[in-house]
């Protein structure tokens, strides 16, 4: 064995592990062999530096690493000659295919130094990794792809989760009936999606009987529960049913003022029973002072921040008077301007407080009902609570002096106390058109339930009629007549008022 081959084989001991880390392939790439010059090269000038830098060593250490350097020696002469017949082998067997570079045979030392030393064996590139996991929804959107499927909004998503928890529920259907003749064909499955056809429909349909009876049902467990009595509940359910039916078939009249007699009866009054008899308490007295027939004017007075005395005014005569008659008020012009209001006011016999439709009305036999102080006695503060304002210029009297009909005075205690008036918002009142914004103590202060009305005691006091028939046919032309009658109405109903007040015993009780 030549020194080349010492050589060699020292370098291949030395460099082993880095050889083999240097061929070892990456993961998921094909392995790579070295050529065997450059791994010769490379073995050479390791052996080299090591030989240099070696340390003195012993006789018996030096015979035994000679052993071991020429049996690897022998290894690597045989692993290189063997290299070199299969790669001739190779180019012989394929002329035709693609050039393979060949490791170049091993230099002699003597002609190292001439030969040019051979280009080092390229290696691959690391392989890309391969991805085996879908990209995310939110990676998705911010490159601006658009996946396959579409892209299902919070609500959608939410139906869909909602359907999956809960499964359909599916009707059982019927055996279908053997047909007559052999040629009829099969009746179809019943299908729980139609219900416009009772006969061929999987879901009972329940008729208008069936409901009412369920609803009726409902109501008597509920009165006895509350302590109603049931017959209460369901001759009150009948009164709401015939209401209905007479609505949908149009049997009711409306005259030329709006006025409905049967929604009054049906939905206005019942509405406002509840105020009357529960919450205001309210006293009725000299209620014989009413014509039982004919026309008559009724002159009130007027407070309460809201017009609530008028409707309890009409209530009263309505349910006390032995005819029940039914009181026409007089409004002024922006109770009908409002929306939803004017229509109730229209609707329960309420007109405009004009000359010409209350002669009218004293025509027709009406019972008329005026509110002289208007907005200055509804918008007066708590200081001035039951002082009568102006009754105006007395155009009240001289309609009732025109028709011949007596005036009968009207005095309201309570009203004063529903909505006390401690302030006012003029600027409020004049954006928004109103003749005053009142302030009291819950309003504004607690929001809406600062609308709801306080309980005060309410007495209604009927005064004996002031008679107008002894005056000749031109006594409503007579200022002086006209505004001694104003005159003796408004004393009467304030020292009536004062009676009242020292009558009663409280407020609220």
């Amino acid at each position: 064995m030549g020194a080349g081959g010492a050589l060699a084989a020292g370098a291949a001991r030395a460099s082993g592990e880095r050889a083999r880390r240097r061929t070892t392939p990456l993961l998921g790439a094909d392995p790579v062999t070295a050529p065997a010059a450059a791994t010769k090269k490379a073995t050479t000038k390791k052996a080299t530096t090591k030989k240099a830098t070696k340390p003195p060593t012993t006789k018996a250490a030096t015979m035994a690493k000679a052993t071991k350097k020429a049996t690897t020696a022998t290894t690597a002469t045989t692993a290189t000659t063997a290299t070199t017949a299969g790669t001739a082998a190779t180019t012989a067997a394929a002329p035709q295919a693609t050039p393979q570079r060949t490791a170049a045979p091993v230099p002699d030392s003597s002609d190292r130094s001439r030969q040019v030393p051979p280009a080092p064996a390229a290696r691959k590139h690391r392989p890309a990794p391969r991805v085996t996991s879908a990209p995310s929804a939110r990676a998705t959107t911010q490159t601006g792809e658009r996946t396959g499927s579409r892209r299902l909004s919070p609500r959608e998503r939410a139906r869909r989760d909602e359907a999956a928890r809960r499964p359909h529920l599916r009707l059982a259907q019927p055996a279908p009936a053997a047909p007559t003749t052999p040629t009829a064909p099969p009746a179809p499955p019943l299908d729980p999606t139609v219900v416009d056809a009772a006969a061929r429909s999987g879901v009972p349909v329940p008729d208008a009987a069936e409901l009412v009876e369920a609803l009726v049902a409902g109501l008597r467990l509920a009165a006895q529960a509350t302590g109603v009595a049931p017959e209460d509940v369901e001759a009150r359910v009948a009164q709401v049913l015939a209401f209905l039916r007479r609505r949908l078939d149009g049997d009711y009249a409306v005259d030329d003022f709006g006025f409905d007699d049967h929604f009054t009866e049906n939905v206005f009054y019942p509405m406002l029973r509840p105020l009357y008899r529960h919450w205001f308490r309210v006293e009725v007295r000299g209620i014989e002072n009413l014509p039982a027939e004919g026309a008559a004017l009724v002159v009130a007075n007027h407070s309460g921040t809201i017009a609530m005395d008028s409707l309890m005014v009409q209530l009263a005569i309505h349910d006390e008077h032995p005819a029940r008659r039914t009181l026409r008020a007089l409004g002024a012009d922006l109770v009908f301007q409002t929306p939803f209001v004017g229509t109730i006011a229209r609707r329960s016999g309420s007109t405009l407080a004009t000359s010409e439709d209350a002669e009218r009305l004293f025509a027709r036999g009406e019972l008329v009902g005026v509110f002289p102080e208007g907005f200055k006695g509804t918008g007066k503060r708590f200081s001035e609570r039951y002082k009568l304002q102006r009754f105006g210029r007395g155009g009240f009297v001289a309609a009732a002096l025109a028709a011949g009909v007596p005036i009968v005075p009207c005095s309201v205690v309570g009203a004063e106390e529903i909505y006390p008036i401690i302030g006012s918002m003029p600027t409020l009142a004049r954006l928004f058109g109103l003749p005053y914004a009142p302030v009291t103590p819950t309003w504004p202060l607690l929001g809406p339930l600062g609308m709801v009305p306080l309980p005060s005691k309410w007495i209604i006091e009927f005064g004996t009629p002031i008679s107008t028939s002894g005056h000749g046919p031109g006594a409503a032309e007579d200022p002086m007549l006209v505004l001694d009658l104003t005159d003796q109405v408004r004393e009467t109903i304030q020292q009536t008022l004062y009676t009242l007040l020292m009558q009663r015993r409280s407020v609220f009780f």
